[in-house]
């Protein structure tokens, strides 16, 4: 009895595995061109797709030879879907875009609206959405991922190791994602900021070799500032000081560096902003709606171009007043532009008073941008503390002689 339970049980085991299908969809790694970077730009009517792809072969040799470490390829297309399968006119292998770390989004797709480029990679199930969306200015996208990097032999690495560093010490990034991005747009407000990048210097030569090769990189990959999009169309660009504002804003400031000038003008007394946290409450609804937004800031001295006692407190005391007065205007300065002059909540104002009063915002979430936020009140306090001084509490470099 035992026996034929042991033989049905096998049985049973043996007809299950006909229902596995096993590796059907799977493809060997060289069959496949691995695209880390994906650009989009708009040529008259058709769309121009360029991807950066790698050469796993080049990346393997240990000493250095005259190839480069990726190649691209361009195709235009109707569609973005149609210009990507082109590719396999021009290329052995077929693009594989499941290792995205970086895509570029040209100006102009960018001003005609980007919902179609983030459609087809959201419905893709081989793209993931871990990869960072970024924005060209004053170049395609396509020149972009044409440009060979310093220090990265892949510039797609370049491009996603820049945002995040940079966002993390400089705080005039925005690192944004498929999904982070998708989300943005989907919610009432329809807005959202997107960390712009351009080429400085020579493109012709950054196109070549020699640009890895040249102690003075004659072109290199720059971040600079934030595209502010509202629905899915740019609208403009903030500068560094304008993006910092922006970040201090959302609380995305992890560090970054601020500068003051001494007592007497003699010389400027650098930050570094170690820790930063933003409230924002929403204060009243009635007829103009109060919003009150606190930044407390902590930091430490970095560097000192002047004679000044920081042992004392009072002077540090000063100090850190007027720091906040300084971040209080560059902050002030981007709320008025945003209102009036763009129209547009990227910073999330609007969310406050739908978190926290639903029902209003059900009555003006449709005139929001338009004709509410423009007239609302934005009361800014920023609160700095000074923590620590560096190694020396006062420069000695700086001491008056007797």
């Amino acid at each position: 009895m035992k026996v034929r339970k042991k033989i049905t049980f096998i049985l049973f085991l043996l007809s299950i595995t006909l229902l596995l299908t096993g590796c059907w969809s799977k493809r060997e790694l060289n069959e496949l061109a691995i695209g880390v970077a994906l650009g989009i730009d708009r040529v008259d009517d058709q769309y121009e797709v360029t991807v950066q792809i790698v050469d796993p072969s080049e990346l393997s040799i240990k000493q250095s030879s005259s190839r480069t470490s990726i190649v691209t390829y361009t195709t235009k297309g109707k569609t973005i879907f149609e210009a990507i399968r082109k590719m396999t006119l021009i290329s052995s292998r077929a693009i594989y875009l499941s290792h995205l770390q970086i895509m570029v989004i040209g100006e102009g797709v960018a001003n005609d609206g980007i919902k179609p480029t983030l459609e087809l990679l959201a419905r893709d199930h081989e793209v993931r959405n871990n990869f960072y969306i970024v924005v060209s200015s004053k170049s395609t996208a396509r020149e972009v991922l044409n440009i060979l990097t310093p220090l990265e032999k892949i510039p797609a690495n370049k491009l996603f190791s820049s945002l995040e560093v940079s966002q993390k010490k400089w705080g005039v990034t925005s690192k944004m994602r498929l999904d982070q991005l998708i989300n943005h747009l989907s919610n009432d407000i329809k807005s959202a900021a997107l960390t712009t990048v351009e080429i400085i210097g020579d493109q012709k030569i950054g196109n070549d070799q020699t640009n890895m090769e040249i102690v003075n990189t004659p072109a290199l990959l720059q971040y600079s500032g934030l595209s502010i999009f509202k629905e899915d169309k740019l609208v403009g660009i903030l500068n560094e000081e304008e993006s910092k504002s922006y970040n201090y804003l959302r609380d995305e400031i992890e560090s970054t560096i601020e500068s003051v000038s001494c007592p007497k003008n003699d010389g400027n007394i650098a930050t570094q902003v170690i820790n930063s946290k933003t409230e924002i409450k929403v204060k009243s609804i009635k007829d103009i709606p109060e919003f009150d937004v606190n930044i407390n800031i902590e930091q430490n001295i970095g560097e000192v171009e002047c004679q000044i006692d920081l042992t004392d407190s009072k002077i540090i005391k000063q100090f850190n007043e007027k720091e906040s007065k300084q971040i209080e205007k560059r902050i002030k300065s981007l709320i008025e532009k945003l209102q009036n002059k763009y129209q547009v909540d990227v910073v999330g104002f609007g969310e406050k008073i739908y978190r926290s009063h639903p029902k209003e915002w059900k009555k003006i979430k449709g005139q929001w941008e338009e004709a509410i936020f423009p007239k609302a009140k934005i009361n800014v306090k920023v609160n700095i503390k000074t923590k620590g001084l560096g190694t020396l509490r006062n420069s000695q470099l700086y001491e008056q002689k007797e």
